[in-house]
């Protein structure tokens, strides 16, 4: 089974508001450079991520990967330079296989049309492009230090350079949003026909600005009733607009799903390098230190980033990660590799219209995917 590679590249011009992810801000290229001369190191040692403290496991050497994925933080600051030495890292370790889908990261008004250019004839063919909202007043909440127009402008650098598959991130649920502002911010995303679109309600994580101005007043509570009902716009018009839905957030146009991502929900193994970065070998999951300096200065010194490691119970993450696929779960091939008859744990999810049976496959219902954590409980 091929493998996927996931890249943590932590620098952000600032902070956003709502932000939980290991980020850093950039503060010079030198650090950056410090910092990818690391990740090079990680990748070619493999100790942490491969299976051994001594080298690479003789199963992980030449492994094929048909993805890679630059994610972040914003990985568009970095330098053409940089990413190609990454990329001839990955090389030396991985077999990579021809086609793969390698994505990167991208944020508005962080990339110039000749850097976009570069980043293409270095072979990344896919865009994961941050918009998150064309409301300005909204991206001045969430400090995103982009303005709607930035976004308009990058998304015609990303078609004038040759990306042909683009995708869009969204947030409905932003304080003091209305159905009709996420309305409006859905028709200008489909006017723009992007290959894919990545639409997720806000989350409110402790520790954050945004969670702080919440719990102070400064920002109301998010109202759970109106996120349901954006939800359900998003899925008509979606719909309408010919943009299928492969996952509870994800959509796409025929053929443009995300191949590195539907790994996550397929448990196909991939391994991730950086600081924060997880993996999944097919049998355990494991993590890097969350903290830059730390990360670096562990692999520098020759030793390992890892943190954690702990072993997957298999049988529930099939069923909680599958779920979140429209196709959902073949009933047969899970009691065959199993034993369980997953029908006969569901009666009372069914009776609560959350999930339904049909052809031999388990799947979440449109009001399933609304109040997908409380399946997902019954099944942990």
């Amino acid at each position: 089974m091929p493998s996927g590679v996931y890249l943590h590249i932590p620098f952000c011009r600032s902070r956003c508001s709502y932000c939980d992810f290991a980020t850093d801000v950039y503060r010079s290229n030198d650090a950056v450079d410090r910092y990818v001369n690391a990740l090079c190191a990680e990748i070619r040692g493999g100790a942490a991520h491969l299976g051994e403290h001594d080298g690479i496991r003789s199963d992980a050497a030449g492994r094929i990967i048909d993805t890679i994925y630059f994610g972040g933080g914003t990985p568009s600051l970095l330098e053409p330079e940089q990413v190609e030495k990454i990329l001839t890292c990955i090389l030396s370790v991985f077999s990579v296989a021809s086609g793969a889908e390698i994505t990167m990261e991208m944020n508005p008004a962080t990339v110039t049309l000749e850097t976009l250019r570069d980043y293409k004839n270095l072979g990344i063919n896919r865009a994961s492009f941050g918009v998150q909202t064309f409301d300005d007043r909204a991206l001045r909440l969430l400090a995103r230090g982009h303005d709607a127009n930035d976004a308009r402008e990058t998304f015609r650098m990303l078609r004038g350079s040759g990306f042909e598959n683009v995708s869009f991130d969204l947030i409905a649920g932003l304080p003091n949003q209305t159905l009709q502002d996420w309305e409006r911010n859905l028709d200008e995303a489909i006017d723009l026909r992007p290959e894919h679109l990545s639409l997720y309600l806000l989350e409110i994580h402790e520790g954050t600005p945004l969670a702080e101005q919440v719990r102070s007043g400064r920002q109301p509570q998010p109202d759970e009733d109106l996120a349901a009902a954006m939800y359900e716009t998003m899925l008509d018009r979606l719909g309408t607009a010919g943009y299928e839905q492969y996952e509870i957030s994800n959509f796409s146009k025929a053929g443009f799903a995300s191949r590195h991502n539907t790994k996550y929900w397929t448990m196909e193994p991939v391994f991730g390098f950086g600081v924060s970065a997880h993996s999944f070998d097919g049998a355990e999951r494991y993590s890097n230190d969350r903290d830059t300096a730390s990360y670096v200065a562990s692999i520098e010194n020759g030793g390992s980033a890892e943190i954690e490691r702990t072993a997957v119970d298999l049988g529930s993450e099939t069923v909680f990660l599958g779920l979140r696929l429209t196709e959902g779960i073949d009933l047969g091939s899970y009691r065959e590799r199993f034993g369980t008859d997953l029908a006969g744990r569901c009666a009372e999810l069914e009776d609560k219209g959350l999930v339904e049976i049909s052809d031999g496959r388990l799947r979440l219902t449109r009001k399933g995917m609304l109040f997908s954590n409380e399946v997902f409980a019954e099944f942990v």
